[in-house]
């Protein structure tokens, strides 16, 4: 077996599904296999997948193990030349496993590969390329430095700035997001370590590769990544997780530096906790209070782009769930631009979700018309008729 695909799951059963259906394209020329790891969810994923996906071997724990052990339960039952680790709220081109496959078939030196990660209104996400958070780089993040000077070879080593997007890069950091590793290299370097719960891991499995005389490196193809559509990122508990995860490496890896130098950077993670606890104890407050109800609600409007039976399909969801919506008669034949070709359609100055029907275009289409040109405002969406089906970063609508 060439290559093992491993997804962890938590009651993310529609995205989950979405990125199985790109999947499934992507692996037509590799010997592939495909391996779903639920953490308890309660929304039927387990039992939807073995029903819609008889290929996928799904592994149902009794417990939320967190994203370290259901990956290394999972890893520990395969043995592919490749393991890739992927999360449940992405969307794969159709080029993208294979363009990885063949980059570490031709670097053998190369312990993994990351690609790049598109948000949902298709601008490039910082975290597709980074470098190690050793105390200065973790100091040049946190003051704002890294923010300030991007492009440095200093202060923007976190996000590694200074690397082009659209060309092959040796990097230090691989996202646990889409995380393509070597098998042998992955059995030398031990597997993700079980202390990080969620958040962290990835860094830390990313420097012992490193150590372990292997290379990373960052690959220009294209994923979509929701980013956290199976967390809460408000939530006190995504708080008190991440800053412990960013402990939990720097007592790993830089605990025996002197206290001058420990003792700041232990500082400046309780500090930035601490400030991100208080603004959200702030914003529940004035929610409580009603306060918040004073600010202007704004519903985004939704441009369908597809045949004309997905056209019409379209319609009675809109109109079921009171969308403001406008609709295309359009595939990747006749409008190959896609939303890019219809400015007359979009308004300029409001959220608009373009949804797309993944039968009239492909999955690496989308990805490019939304990297060619990314607006803050313009959004990603996809029209399932499998499920008739509705997919957006914040809603399911069906």
């Amino acid at each position: 077996m060439k290559l093992t695909i491993i997804i962890v799951s938590y009651n993310v059963r529609y995205y989950l599904q979405q990125c199985l259906d790109s999947i499934e394209k992507a692996v037509q020329y590799i010997d592939a296999e495909v391996c779903v790891i639920d953490n308890h969810s309660k929304d039927d994923t387990v039992a939807y997948i073995r029903q819609h996906y008889p290929y996928v071997k799904v592994i149902a724990s009794m417990h939320n193990n967190g994203f370290a052990k259901a990956n290394n339960i999972a890893i520990r039952q395969t043995d592919s030349e490749y393991v890739l680790l992927l999360n449940p709220d992405t969307v794969v081109g159709e080029n993208a496993l294979k363009e990885c496959v063949d980059f570490m078939d031709s670097h053998i030196d190369a312990g993994g590969v990351g690609v790049k990660m598109l948000r949902i209104d298709g601008s490039s996400a910082l975290e597709s390329r980074r470098g190690l958070p050793t105390p200065m780089t973790s100091f040049y993040k946190m003051s704002g430095l890294c923010e300030k000077f991007p492009n440095s070879h200093r202060f923007g080593k976190y996000y590694m700035g200074y690397l082009p997007w659209n060309k092959v890069g040796q990097i230090e950091v691989i996202s646990g997001a889409f995380m393509m590793l070597r098998r042998t290299a992955l059995n030398k370097s031990g597997l993700l370590d079980e202390d990080f719960f969620m958040y962290g891991e990835d860094i830390d499995l990313s420097y012992r590769l490193l150590k372990n005389g292997y290379t990373n490196w960052y690959v220009p193809a294209k994923i979509l990544h929701y980013k956290g559509e199976s967390t809460q990122k408000s939530s006190f508990k995504y708080v008190h997780v991440f800053y412990e995860a960013m402990l939990i490496f720097f007592k790993k890896h830089y605990g025996h530096l002197s206290v001058w130098l420990n003792l700041p950077i232990k500082t400046a993670i309780y500090v930035k906790a601490s400030i991100a606890l208080v603004g959200m104890m702030s914003a529940n407050v004035k929610k409580a209070m009603g306060l918040s109800s004073f600010k202007k609600q704004t519903t985004p409007d939704y441009l369908f782009i597809g045949r004309p039976e997905m056209i019409s399909y379209c319609r009675q969801l809109a109109a079921k769930n009171g969308l403001a919506a406008r609709y295309v008669v359009g595939d990747s034949v006749s409008l190959p631009g896609g939303h890019l070709h219809l400015k007359n359609e979009i308004n300029a100055t409001k959220q608009t979700y373009i949804v797309y029907h993944v039968g009239s275009y492909s999955y690496e289409q989308l990805l490019d018309i939304f990297d060619r040109q990314p607006q803050a405002n313009i959004l990603m969406g996809f029209y399932h008729d499998k499920e008739n089906i509705i997919i957006t970063d914040r809603e399911i609508i069906g």
